[in-house]
């Protein structure tokens, strides 16, 4: 079995499993007790938030460790609204987000916050002109993300960081930054961010740790009540083991990615070249986008079909989000896109990782072909019925 579905979840580095082991095995105290063997996990995760931080060029006391990038979100955005009330009650999005932005934004529409959802152009990226004309003196806070998780699509984010900060100053800038940690270079900096979140298990690190950016001098209302950790924001036994296992993962991530980033295009391109010349498949993903997530369409076949008979071959790919995979509604992130109903019911995402070679694409260019001419009668017949 050949494994493509990185953007939903990566394999461990081995370095990281050998770590977190070692950790739980020999720094299984609470961080918080008086005694030596707390003070010892208080210094491992004093650490730990300290190589996070050198990853992404922000001070440790910026960090706050969460459970993955949904709490990471879900803190941002509702922890955003409910300490900035004062200054508005309006939040703008796209109509793209990961399901952990896309529904807490609905869910603040139920609690009577108005959300404006950025409309995005055929290739997935926002209009700056209309996110120009949507802030306002009540906008509380921007969020957007880095990578979208299926198309692939890559937002302007020093761009429209600018554009925020210019309009409005007090506007809070929040990234969702989960599909391009390791793959594309980070300017949090540059961008303007003031809040920032990723998760562990996408750049091979371990699942259940994540860690959000928050700008210093920003304030949030804190979702969990109980404890003073992580600064008040996150009340709860801090996770050392999952956070010292994080942050070699971010710095092994981050050493390791412009020359990933290289590996990734060139696979890529022999992906698309396959893919163009497979006849029925409509490419969703283009030249411009993330190195690492591809996305196509085969018209009239519903994604399960596909996704079973690549298993079946040695093949292992997904539909959407892993999140939403279930689900057998068309794609929100296509149909915002402009893409027919059509295509957004059929779309495949295919996401590369680090174990993947040229020979690997070769392979699944091969195997893609074969299943689709097995599975175009199926189609055929389809269309005759309607």
């Amino acid at each position: 079995m050949i494994y493509w579905d990185h953007a939903a979840t990566t394999p461990p580095f081995d370095e990281v499993v050998d770590t977190m082991s070692e950790v739980m095995k020999k720094h299984y105290a609470n961080p918080s007790a008086l005694h030596r063997s707390g003070e010892a996990a208080a210094k491992l995760l004093r650490r730990a938030r300290e190589v996070c931080a050198a990853s992404l060029d922000v001070l440790p006391s910026e960090l706050v460790f969460t459970s993955g990038a949904t709490e990471g979100n879900n803190m941002a955005i509702k922890g955003s609204a409910m300490q900035y009330s004062s200054r508005g009650r309006h939040i703008i999005t796209t109509g793209t987000e990961h399901p952990s932005v896309y529904e807490c934004c609905k869910q603040l529409e139920s609690l009577g916050w108005e959300v404006t959802y950025l409309p995005v152009d055929a290739a997935g990226v926002v209009d700056l002109d209309v996110l120009k004309e949507a802030v306002r003196k009540d906008t509380v806070l921007v969020s957007i993300m880095h990578v979208n998780n299926e198309s692939g699509a890559i937002q302007p984010l020093a761009d429209i960081g600018r554009i925020v900060k210019e309009v409005n100053s007090r506007t809070l800038f929040h990234v969702d930054g989960v599909q391009g940690f390791g793959k594309l270079p980070v300017a949090i900096s540059e961008w303007q961010a003031d809040l920032y979140s990723l998760s562990a298990h996408k750049f091979n690190g371990p699942r259940g740790m994540g860690v959000l950016y928050v700008k210093q001098g920003v304030q949030l209302f804190p979702l969990i009540s109980g404890g003073s950790q992580e600064n008040g924001l996150r009340a709860g036994t801090e996770n050392v083991a999952g956070a010292v296992a994080m942050s070699k993962a971010m710095r092994l991530s981050q050493e390791r990615q412009p020359e990933l980033y290289a590996r990734m295009m060139e696979l890529r391109e022999l992906l698309f070249q396959g893919i163009r010349k497979i006849p029925g498949l409509v490419l969703n993903s283009n030249e411009l986008d993330a190195p690492h997530i591809i996305h196509f369409s085969y018209p009239g076949l519903r994604p399960e079909v596909m996704v079973h008979a690549l298993e079946e071959m040695g093949m292992l790919i997904s539909t959407k989000s892993a999140c939403s995979s279930k689900l057998s509604e068309p794609s929100r992130v296509l149909l915002a896109m402009g893409k027919s109903m059509e295509v957004a019911s059929s779309g495949i995402r295919i996401s590369l990782g680090k174990e993947h070679q040229l020979g690997d694409a070769a392979r699944f260019v091969e195997v893609l072909a074969n299943a689709c001419s097995k599975l175009r009668p199926i189609i055929e017949r389809e269309g005759n019925r309607r």
